[in-house]
């Protein structure tokens, strides 16, 4: 089942991005371009998921319905 979080992306100084998210508690992820953060942020989110699965406290986080809005990022 999907599960939808909401992550944060800011630019570091460095030129790289940086995504954290308040769902998930330990969701850090870099990359050098907007989509591979996302990239790899889901992938975070996922292991990080799949790892707290059968303890005692597990992740809860939102379904996703049937409509989802997203605002989407476009180089100019």
């Amino acid at each position: 089942m999907e599960k939808l979080i909401t992550i944060h992306i800011e630019k570091l100084p460095e030129g790289y991005h940086l995504a954290t998210s308040d769902d998930i508690q330990g969701l850090a992820a870099q990359g050098r371009t907007v989509s591979e953060t996302i990239e790899i942020a889901r992938d975070v989110a996922r292991k990080l998921i799949e790892s707290q699965t059968g303890r005692r406290k597990e992740i809860r986080l939102r379904s996703v319905k049937r409509k989802v809005d997203i605002d989407l990022v476009v180089g100019a």
